[in-house]
């Protein structure tokens, strides 16, 4: 089923994720958005049914600016890459949102408030541990309707509230990830190169849904762009996962035309056109 737009009550989190826009531009630094505290790196899966959001142990603001001050941790400690995993697949009735960052999350209990906050309620909540380390997973449902979360400009604004409070309890976590030129202490040392980040293929998927995977370099407002180009060309998102690790995003969406799977030239158009907008602004820099 085609994704809706947002509604109205979600405005003041859209107009945020336009400014975080200006990110962009190599040079652009932004102070965290109105609503969004200060952001860790993340996954999400952007699968009907799981919407994973991860929180920081619960340190004040001024501890982890201590933190940094002190030269944060050890040099020969290393610093696990965060994860934010938004999965609408795995439960037909509630987003499932999964947060991982090696064993150094707390209880999430501010992420739960903030999440809270969007018109969220968190109707269930597991924390797993393996080899990677501590998985907290929230399965996530609208306050107003109690059914799952479907709208892209509200999954973008659970995936920046997330981060925005990964990276204000851990800070030294920021200079990972893409959004730390826009919301961490300490920017990422060096930009992905977006021609050799992007990758997009089309595969059928039966007779009714074909599954497109997109990897790019990340930054606010990716997800919903996304969302908006594929359905520009009349291409339905039925569901999906949108993952945020380090400086990259993953994404897999299952499509369809018309009730089918995509046939073999309107996959290519489709991928012509993801990859002409995710290097466009690379190309239009040199076009000048």
């Amino acid at each position: 089923m085609a994704i809706a737009m947002a509604s109205a009550s979600f405005s003041l989190q859209l107009k945020a994720i336009e400014k975080c826009r200006a990110f962009d531009s190599p040079t652009s630094k932004l102070a965290p958005a109105a609503g969004f505290g200060p952001f860790s790196s993340v996954a999400v899966s952007f699968s009907q049914g799981r919407l994973s959001s991860s929180r920081t142990s619960l340190v004040t603001r001024a501890s982890s600016a201590t933190a940094l001050e002190d030269g944060g941790p050890s040099e020969a400690e290393e610093i696990p890459t965060p994860k934010v995993i938004i999965d609408q697949d795995s439960d037909p009735n509630a987003t499932i949102v999964e947060i991982t960052f090696g064993d150094r999350l707390g209880a999430l209990l501010d992420t739960m408030n903030a999440l809270k906050n969007l018109g969220l309620n968190v109707v269930k909540a597991n924390v797993f541990l393996d080899s990677s380390g501590k998985h907290n997973t929230f399965s996530i449902t609208k306050a107003d309707t109690g059914r799952k979360v479907v709208e892209p400009e509200l999954l973008e604004a659970i995936r920046l509230t997330i981060i925005n409070n990964l990276l204000e309890y851990h800070p030294e976590s920021s200079a990972q990830l893409a959004m730390g030129v826009a919301f961490g202490a300490v920017p990422p040392t060096h930009q992905v190169d977006v021609d050799i980040a992007t990758h997009i293929t089309v595969s059928n998927d039966g007779p009714e849904r074909s599954l497109l995977y997109v990897e790019a370099a990340d930054r606010p407002g990716l997800l919903v762009d996304l969302v908006k180009i594929i359905t520009d060309i009349n291409i339905s998102v039925e569901s999906g996962e949108f993952d945020t690790e380090g400086l990259l995003a993953k994404a897999k969406f299952h499509v369809s035309y018309r009730g089918e799977a995509i046939i073999k030239p309107l996959q290519q158009v489709l991928a012509n056109s993801l990859r002409y907008f995710l290097r466009r602004p690379t190309t239009e820099e040199a076009s000048f």
